[in-house]
C-alpha cells in the first residue's frame, strides 16, 4: 500500500489538509508581507476522494481580513491520470495570524500594501504510486 493511502487507494484527508495549509500559508504571508501562523480552520468539505495519480492543485482567496488575521478560503481540484477537466474534491476556510520574529501578533499592512502583495497562489501536488509528492 503506498504511503499515505487507505486499503481502498484513496488519499488519507490529513495529506490534502496539510498540502491546503501550505498553499493557505504561501498565499497570507504574501498577504500580510511577512510570516503568518495558522491559528483555525473553521470549515472543511472532502467532497471526492483524491486517488493515487491524481494532479491536485490548490487555489486561495481573502475571505476578510483583520487587525492582525487573514481569513484564507481554500479550493482544492483534482485532475483524474488523463480527464481534461478537474474536480473540486475539497474546501475550507483557514485563519492565519500575522506574527513578529517574537512570535506575538503584529498588524496586517495597509489595504494599499496589500494589494501590491495580491498575487493569485497556486499550489500543485502530483500523487504518485509511491505516495504523494508536493511539487510546491
Amino acid at each position: 500500500m503506498p504511503a499515505d493511502t487507505n486499503p481502498h487507494g484513496d488519499i488519507f484527508g490529513g495529506w490534502l489538509l496539510c498540502q491546503m495549509d501550505l498553499a493557505g500559508s504561501t498565499f497570507a504571508t504574501r498577504q500580510a508581507n511577512g510570516r503568518v501562523v495558522t491559528v483555525a480552520i473553521t470549515a472543511m468539505a472532502f467532497h471526492r476522494p483524491v486517488l493515487v495519480g491524481d494532479e491536485v492543485s490548490c487555489f486561495c482567496s481573502v475571505e476578510k481580513t483583520g487587525h492582525t488575521s487573514i481569513t484564507v478560503k481554500i479550493e482544492s481540484w483534482a485532475r483524474r491520470r488523463t480527464a481534461k477537466a478537474p474536480i473540486k474534491v475539497t474546501e475550507g476556510v483557514f485563519t492565519y495570524v500575522r506574527v513578529g520574529a517574537d512570535g506575538r501578533p503584529l498588524p496586517l499592512p495597509s489595504p494599499a500594501d496589500a494589494q501590491r502583495h495580491s498575487a493569485a497562489c497556486c499550489s500543485s501536488a502530483a500523487v504518485s504510486s509511491g505516495g504523494p509528492h508536493s511539487t510546491v
